[in-house]
């Protein structure tokens, strides 16, 4: 316990700051100018260009890979449970008042939980800016646990689970003592033990997953129906 405090919690933002530069530089990269040119100025949230903050501006597809990554939402404003603080009101007066408008259609990305529960984890506010791309207004409260991401890869999809499955079930068998079920342990009892655990589990994930109506990380990320 003493280690996992020590470790940096994730910062959301940062996190999506290094996706980001991760899509430029696997594309062609845009210059501040493009980037305006690729927005719809006729839609929502009439921004005045010359006032953006171009660090703040994501697309779509990298604000989808960290919900992916990380097991979180991406939804309107209107399916999130806990109240905006002050300073998010503050950040929404502050952007209205030098960009000389309205901010509408607000999305928050946070974990599934803040969706259902009042929780202090981090949450980011968002407002469309057309052509998929968004303008991060605030970010507040906590940050992500430092092992978030490498916990919620199982979620990821099919073969990850699997995987998992098959690696709980390896530890599992090599911590049951073979002297338990057969008195001349060999490779064979070996692997019918291991079969057994993976049955064991693989049963209980199964269970867990229908019973609570789970799905994985790419189904739930902009989904307001799905289960966490």
């Amino acid at each position: 316990m003493m280690m996992l405090n020590l470790l940096p919690k994730t910062n959301l933002e940062e996190v999506l700051n290094k996706t980001r530069s991760k899509a430029r530089t696997s594309q062609e990269s845009l210059s501040f100018e493009q980037l305006i040119d690729a927005l719809d100025i006729k839609t929502q949230n009439n921004f005045d260009f010359d006032r953006l903050e171009s660090h703040k501006i994501y697309h779509l597809d990298q604000i989808r890979e960290v919900c992916i990554q990380y097991r979180l939402r991406f939804l309107d404003i209107k399916y999130f449970k806990n109240d905006l603080p002050e300073s998010a009101h503050q950040a929404i007066q502050d952007i209205e008042t030098n960009h000389g408008t309205v901010l509408a259609d607000f999305k928050v990305m946070a974990p599934s939980v803040l969706f259902r529960l009042e929780r202090k984890d981090d949450p980011l506010l968002f407002v469309p800016m057309g052509n998929n791309y968004f303008y991060l207004v605030h970010k507040w409260g906590n940050d992500l646990h430092p092992l978030r991401k490498l916990l919620m890869w199982p979620f990821k999809n099919i073969w990850n689970l699997l995987l998992t499955v098959l690696a709980v079930s390896w530890v599992a068998t090599e911590m049951t003592p073979m002297g338990l079920f057969t008195k001349t342990p060999d490779r064979a009892s070996y692997w019918m033990l291991y079969f057994f655990m993976f049955k064991a589990i693989a049963s209980i994930v199964l269970f867990y997953g229908f019973a609570l109506g789970k799905n994985f990380n790419p189904a739930i990320w902009n989904s307001k129906y799905n289960k966490s």
